[in-house]
């Protein structure tokens, strides 16, 4: 393989050694920052990332889940099955806004769908450079699909073979090839001078070269073995460090054939807190580290009054100088090898972790201040010498990391320091030297506290500008806070007549909820007080709720609550609650944050309400003028469908009709413009004037031109389509005016279909000067009419032809009264023509649709 796993995961199997390889391939054959594949799981609907090469995995842990649905270029590669090609920020920003909010950077990303079908594995994705243009990674773009396409083939071989192709765990990160060799190697070692002997772990048994088994155990064999050259340097070393006077600095020792090992040792006091890194025992402890041709720099580094550091790319400290582990407070032996939020806690911060992944997407320097924990009792406030100022510069391979304590901080005002991320600094309200919380809560197994951030009100605000209703909001809220906060259960109620009612719970045992249904706002509950008093509610532990509201029914035995009201504008709309399976703290920050995420929501959920009350009066509407039942006659057989949108307001001005006029027959449908109440209200006029021509058996260009003068003269600020159609049931004749509509269809009885592509005039509501030309033709018996409004037709994106043309394929197939004996009835061919319609989850547009047929005379 190109990458090895991380210590922290098993030795990877087959489906795990495929997906590294293809991402190691992939950031190798597009020069990119890094790559990954995101996988299908055992949850419908939802992706993981199953392997994460070229950066840290814990810094973007909320985006190891995705659900397909989401407005994110992987959930489109993946359900859409389409190549996404993003060549910079602003293009990103420009069609992922949320994606594109939650990481801010300069960066251009690809996405690649791998397996092809209705059942795809999962997307192949790469983060690279940005460029001005996406004809400039066209070529980069053919490389990945490559290697999908590699990888679909080797998936689905292990589908055939009848392995499960699914991940359901957290990903593996790894480390791609570098873009020079890698030369750094290092180990570690244990010397007690009671017994004389040496232990060492098997990094550095490899670095000597010396199997793990013939390792010599005396001291002054390690020591020749180390620094054949310089044997005695490295002794008197060890054996000053075993009475407590260890070097200041590394030792520079000459090793076979005169390359240069750094040897840094620690005594038995000073490394007491560090016996469990070892499996030795012993009073002197030390590491040795193979720099390559970087020794002579590191040795220089060494001798600088600021504080340097370098990360790799899976966020592992590489080289520390003396001044960095004093400034952080760990002692170097600390610090190598090991990822810097594990052994500098309070570095895991959200907005430092958010400067980092800028440093690691982005090709610039990135510069912020860290507040670091005082070194005994903690102080009131900070003081000079409490921050420390970071300057971190990117490369290929790895960060560079210069700091230095911050000067002028004793000068920073209150309001700079609440000001917190928005002046690259953090609140100073927090205790940075807080521990991270239980996995689950702020904190993870690995140390690390996950984004629970501070740009999560952008990216909700950007979501939430989608959710029309209670439910899409809700949704939201699902989808975009609880995986930031590490949450598990929400319930969202709404204020109605002075009572909670639920809206929305997701996590919590079923019918727990039941008892809280509709309860007063005078009843003492964590969820009606927090709404009462306006105050949001943060409970760490159930023992702490029970404390505050005793005999309160309880859902778990152990976990964290918070409860936020939703106000807005000052007026109260409800109340959220967010439930934690673990115990856990709330930062400053996070309850800063999550009450202004509960004022966004309030306030998206007041325009859902006034959107639902809005489009309950619409359907109100929409049923009353639309005809309940179509006119029974001997000679025509008629039947009408109609499907409101699935987006917007819903309900829109689609309509249909059939109208007896003298001795025939007017078919009538249309589309009035827009969605909502004026839009129906609107059809309704419409429909009613055509309707009163028609009894009067007006001709058809009377009826649309005396239509389109009374919507003018009503001035709705919308226009119309409309085709009508009179018919003589007896001997077949129509006689046809259009108004801007979509042309009808005919299938004839002998399975024939045809679009009646007629001349018409423009949308009724324009121009007052406009003429609707009558067409005549003959609709032969057991002929199926079809009339329809365009979003049967039409989608985004595409040609309303090819629609016209797909719906006219369709009909044909669909067949008829006439067709044959025992054929279809006219409803059956409605519900065909309309079935596709009816079981998509994306509907833009409401439709209409109007089928006629004429009967045998008997």
């Amino acid at each position: 393989m190109t990458a090895s796993a991380e210590d922290t995961h098993p030795t990877p199997g087959r489906l795990a050694a495929l997906l590294i390889d293809a991402s190691t391939e992939a950031v190798s054959a597009t020069g990119g920052h890094a790559g990954g594949v995101y996988l299908r799981c055992r949850t419908p609907g939802l992706l993981r990332l199953a392997v994460l090469a070229g950066l840290p995995g814990p810094l973007f842990r909320p985006w190891w889940r995705l659900h397909v649905d989401r407005p994110f270029p992987v959930a489109d590669a993946y359900r859409l099955g389409v190549q996404v090609v993003l060549p910079n920020a602003t293009e990103t920003m420009r069609r992922y806004p949320q994606f594109a909010a939650g990481l801010p950077f300069q960066f251009g990303s690809l996405y690649i769908p791998v397996g092809a079908g209705a059942d795809p594995f999962g997307v192949l994705t790469v983060l690279r450079p940005s460029v001005a243009d996406a004809a400039e990674v066209l070529g980069v773009r053919d490389r990945m699909a490559r290697v999908a396409q590699d990888l679909g083939t080797a998936l689905r071989g292990l589908e055939d073979g009848a392995e499960t192709v699914a991940w359901d765990d957290d990903p593996l990160c790894v480390r791609p090839a570098a873009t020079r060799p890698p030369v750094e190697r290092l180990g570690r070692f244990a010397w007690d001078p009671a017994t004389q002997t040496v232990t060492a772990d098997e990094a550095l048994h490899l670095l000597l070269g010396v199997p793990p088994d013939g390792f010599p155990g005396a001291v002054e064999a390690f020591a020749r073995t180390v620094a054949p050259s310089d044997p005695h340097l490295l002794l008197a070393a060890l054996r000053g460090a075993s009475v407590g006077r260890p070097p200041h600095l590394p030792l520079y020792l000459r090793g076979p054939e005169g390359a240069l090992r750094l040897v840094d040792l620690w005594s038995a006091e000073e490394a007491a807190d560090l016996s469990g890194m070892w499996t030795g025992a012993g009073p002197v402890k030390g590491i040795v580290l193979d720099p390559g041709p970087a020794a002579v720099a590191d040795a220089a580094a060494d001798l600088l009054p600021d504080g340097v550091f370098c990360l790799d790319r899976a966020g592992l400290v590489v080289y520390a100088n003396p001044r960095a582990a004093h400034l952080l407070r760990r002692e170097r032996i600390e610090l190598l090898g090991r990822p810097l939020w594990e052994t500098v806690p309070w570095i895991g911060r959200p907005d430092v972790e958010d400067h980092l992944r800028g440093a690691l997407l982005a090709p610039e320097p990135v510069h912020f201040h860290v507040p670091r924990p005082p070194a005994q009792a903690p102080r009131p406030r900070p003081s000079e010498g409490d921050w420390l100022s970071f300057a971190v510069h990117p490369g290929p391979d790895r960060l560079t990391c210069v700091i230095r304590p911050a000067a002028g901080m004793r000068d920073t005002s209150p309001a700079d320091l609440a000001a917190g991320h928005a002046t690259g600094l953090p609140s100073a309200n927090r205790d940075p030297a807080a521990p991270p919380g239980p996995d689950g809560g702020t904190g993870t197994a690995s140390g690390l506290v996950p984004p629970a951030p501070l740009y999560r009100p952008i990216v909700l605000a950007i979501a939430l500008t989608e959710a029309v209703t209670a439910r899409q909001v809700s949704a939201v809220v699902m989808r975009e806070v609880l995986p930031a906060f590490g949450g598990r259960r929400l319930a969202i109620y709404l204020l109605q007549d002075r009572h909670l009612y639920l809206a929305w719970e997701s996590g919590f045992p079923q019918g727990f909820l039941t008892p809280f249904e509709g309860v007063g706002l005078d009843v003492r509950l964590p969820g009606v007080e927090t709404l009462t008093t306006g105050r949001p509610l943060f409970f760490d532990s159930m023992q702490q709720l029970t404390d505050a509201y005793p005999g309160i029914p309880l859902d778990a035995t152990e976990g964290a609550r918070a409860f936020l009201p939703l106000i807005a504008s000052g007026r109260p709309v409800g109340s959220c609650i967010l439930g934690f399976d673990r115990p856990r703290s709330f930062s400053t920050e996070e309850r800063t944050v999550l009450t202004a995420l509960a004022g966004l929501i309030a306030h998206a959920m007041e325009k859902a309400q006034r959107y639902e009350t809005e489009a309950a009066l619409a359907r109100g509407l929409q049923q009353a003028l639309l005809p309940r039942r179509l006119p029974v006659h001997p000679r025509v057989e008629t039947v009408g469908r109609y499907l409101p949108g699935t987006q917007g307001m819903d309900i829109g001005g689609d309509w249909y009709d059939v109208v007896e006029a003298g001795d025939g027959l007017a078919l009538v449908i249309g589309d009035v413009q827009g969605h909502g109440v004026q839009a129906a209200a609107t059809m309704g006029q419409v429909r009613s004037v055509v309707r009163a021509f028609a009894l009067g058996d007006r001709p058809p260009d009377e009826v649309m031109s005396a239509t389109n003068h009374l919507l003018i003269d009503l001035d709705p600020g919308l226009f119309a389509s409309c085709c009508y159609l009179r018919l003589d049931p007896a001997t077949g004749l129509a006689q046809v005016a259009r108004a801007g509509h979509p042309p009808p269809l005919l299938r004839h009885p002998d399975g024939r279909t045809q679009v009646l592509d007629l001349p018409g005039g423009v949308v009724l509501g324009v121009d007052p000067r406009a003429r609707y030309p009558v067409t005549e033709l003959m609709m032969e018996p057991g002929a199926v009419l079809a009339l329809y409004t365009d979003g049967l037709v039409e989608v985004p994106g595409g040609d309303i032809d090819d629609g016209i043309g797909a719906l006219r394929v369709a009909l044909a197939k669909a067949g008829g009264p006439a067709a044959r004996p025992g054929g279809r009835s006219l409803a059956a061919v409605a519900d065909r023509l309309t079935v596709t319609a009816r079981h998509a989850v994306d509907r833009p547009d409401d439709i209409a649709l109007l089928l006629a047929t004429r009967r045998d005379a008997r």
